[in-house]
């Protein structure tokens, strides 16, 4: 391979890459939900991990990757590349089977220059997938998903992107389903901001049910937060977003945002960052554990945030070490029924229920032609 440039990202860790302890001690009682255990060795509990993910591997909710490519000079992800944390063989060390790659930008540019910038990432996004054919495939729906696994293919769904992409347009939105985005981050819009969704936003998330494009309310204001869950149809997403009750970081969910995206069968994809989850693998652990408390066990997910430029706790440093925090969690208490729901089995769900109310959606209703100019003039 050609030597990398100085330039280059490089993975971004919390401490040195701890493995587990070799005693993990007892299991606290307010972590185990089914009374005392005797503890498991280290070694026993990542054979366990593996096994698991063998047959539920992780959907990975949010992933940098092509953004971190564009700083590459050259790159191939099947052999393996340093100054990234995501390529093939730490997918599959990792039981990776699903990605969803993000086309946001660090910058966040706005106006004109968003919908430019989403449309090279997304075209950046097609064209690795494509120049990495016997192992990417892109995908759309929950069927494609499974498709692409049976073939031994990791499959790539696009999104999200900024909200900014859309031009206050619902022809754009349009257009970028048809370039294969499946979820789209309803924040920091003229129509999505602080005092919640206006009659455009709300057009929006009608016309995202009808084509199946997912809404992501991370980061964005509570009142937006709870209009989208009432409004959708669909399951919302929180693509990076963790307790906010453990770390009172902006992204985080207050307990009853959580509760109220539980009850709406919603998925909250708890991000391995160092700034959102804390610097350790029990950190994280914490936040799963309270996700799954306070929303339900069919409402947690995993999301890598890997190649986004985020520090990740220690022994998370890259895609390939899902099976360390599953063993985590396999040391918590943790049901194999509930590890496959947080690794594969939640977002097959949200993906196989936007694909039904969009078949629906579009039997009953035509595509909205309604401009922000109608609906928000004052």
């Amino acid at each position: 391979m050609a030597d990398l440039q100085d330039e280059s990202p490089s993975t971004t860790e919390v401490g040195e890459d701890d493995c587990l302890p070799d005693d993990p001690g007892p299991v606290p009682a307010s972590l185990d939900r089914a009374y005392h255990r005797p503890a498991q060795p280290a070694g026993e509990l990542l054979e366990r991990a593996h096994a698991l993910l063998a047959g539920h591997p992780v959907a990975d909710g949010y992933s940098g990757l092509p953004w971190a490519l564009r700083h590459l000079p050259w790159y191939d992800l099947e052999l393996g590349e340093a100054a990234i944390d995501t390529d093939v063989p730490r997918l599959r060390e990792g039981h990776v089977a699903a990605l969803f790659w993000s086309l946001h930008r660090p910058e966040a540019p706005d106006g004109e220059r968003a919908v430019t910038a989403t449309l090279e990432q997304l075209d950046l996004a097609r064209t690795v997938v494509e120049s990495h054919a016997e192992s990417l495939r892109l995908v759309r729906t929950a069927g494609q998903v499974i498709d692409a696994r049976n073939r031994g293919r990791v499959a790539v769904l696009l999104g999200p992107a900024p909200g900014a992409a859309l031009g206050d347009s619902l022809a754009l939105l349009r257009i970028l389903h048809a370039l294969g985005l499946r979820v789209l981050t309803l924040t920091d819009t003229a129509w999505a901001g602080s005092s919640g969704l206006t009659r455009f936003g709300e057009e929006v998330v009608r016309e995202m049910n009808r084509l199946g494009v997912l809404a992501d309310v991370s980061g964005a204001a509570p009142d937006t937060v709870e209009r989208t869950i009432a409004l959708s149809k669909t399951p919302v997403l929180c693509s990076r977003s963790a307790a906010r009750a453990l770390r009172p970081h902006p992204a985080n969910l207050p307990d009853e945002l959580l509760a109220a995206l539980g009850r709406a069968k919603g998925l909250c994809q708890v991000p391995l960052t160092a700034e959102q989850t804390g610097p350790t693998v029990p950190d994280v652990a914490d936040h799963l554990d309270h996700v799954r408390d306070v929303a339900g066990p069919d409402c947690v997910g995993l999301s890598g945030t890997y190649d986004s430029g985020a520090v990740h706790p220690r022994d998370l440093a890259d895609a390939s070490r899902y099976p360390h925090l599953i063993a985590e969690l396999l040391r918590r208490g943790w049901s194999e029924t509930e590890l496959a729901l947080l690794t594969w089995g939640n977002v097959q769900r949200v993906l196989r229920s936007a694909d039904f109310v969009a078949r629906a959606a579009q039997q009953r209703r035509e595509a909205s032609t309604a401009s922000i100019a109608e609906l928000d003039a004052s």
